[in-house]
């Protein structure tokens, strides 16, 4: 549902609540009606003053950095810690809703929120954990990371982990915690027109190498899209039982991450079409 047409629910629910308790003197002798009233405007008054502030703070920054690259999540990190705040006025709400005084409550439960505590350490640390990684401009949405054995793209941030989908397009829990105790990289932070494409061929077919240069460099050399002051590398990376593995450094044009894949992909249709002409005629 639209934000902005929550906010207006609340508005008017809160309106109403304080309406009944106005024009129906009744409703005080009603401890239930009351109390019910009480909880609902104990979440829904701060909850829409947090909405304002949530929209002015957002409004300004936008405002602020208009004609900036903005990296960083800055807004995610405020609209998470909103969502979170309003869990916690909600949890609020019930317990007047119910007759319970929240600050008798939860000092009576001290020594169970410590054990909670406890119990949720790993889950606290994530939390704070992420909302670091929200407010710095250190990593953002759709930045490609490597942290640990784990690389591909930050799909989301959120206050348990870093959501990568990776190279086979696979969905990957990265802990928040890792971030902070494993070496990263940010492969998008400082975007490079150098760029590599690795390929492996069967030993039978790479004996024949020479004959695949003289087809593919011609074609590297004559690209619209690549840089041709950088001449075209082919380099061996490992050689195995039956494979040989390859990758061509080259430089693009431009630093674009989809003019890459562009090109990579054009790139390995004619290393197929070349290792598929040489299996058929051995």
């Amino acid at each position: 549902m639209n934000t902005i047409v929550i906010f207006i629910l609340k508005v008017v629910a809160a309106i109403l609540f304080v309406a009944i308790y106005i024009v129906f003197p009744d409703t005080k002798e009603n401890t239930v009606l009351l109390q019910a009233i009480k909880g609902g405007n104990t979440f829904l008054i701060p909850s829409i003053i947090l909405s304002i502030i949530r929209f002015t703070v957002i409004s300004l920054y936008n405002a602020r950095h208009a004609n900036k690259n903005v990296r960083g999540n800055f807004v995610l990190a405020i609209n998470r810690v909103t969502s979170m705040v309003n869990a916690v006025l909600l949890v609020i709400a019930i317990m007047v809703g119910l007759g319970i005084n929240p600050i008798e409550f939860v000092t009576s439960l001290t020594i169970v929120a410590m054990a909670i505590a406890v119990l949720f350490r790993d889950y606290i640390t994530n939390l704070l954990s992420g909302l670091f990684i929200m407010f710095s401009d250190q990593l953002s949405v759709g930045d490609r990371i490597k942290v640990g054995d784990y690389k591909g793209r930050i799909m989301d941030i959120n206050f348990a982990n870093i959501v990568l989908q990776n190279e086979e397009d696979d969905i990957v829990m990265v802990p928040n915690n890792l971030v902070f105790t494993q070496a990263i990289v940010n492969l998008s932070a400082h975007r490079s027109q150098l760029f590599t494409i690795k390929f492996e061929l069967p030993l039978s077919v790479a004996s024949d190498i020479k004959t695949l240069e003289k087809e593919i460099i011609p074609i590297l050399t004559n690209h619209p899209n690549i840089d041709q002051s950088h001449t075209p590398k082919l380099i061996v990376q490992e050689v195995g039982k039956d494979y040989v593995k390859y990758k061509f450094e080259l430089y693009a044009t431009t630093s674009s991450n989809r003019l890459h894949r562009d090109i990579e992909n054009e790139i390995l249709r004619e290393i197929l079409l070349f290792e598929h002409d040489r299996i058929k005629s051995s």
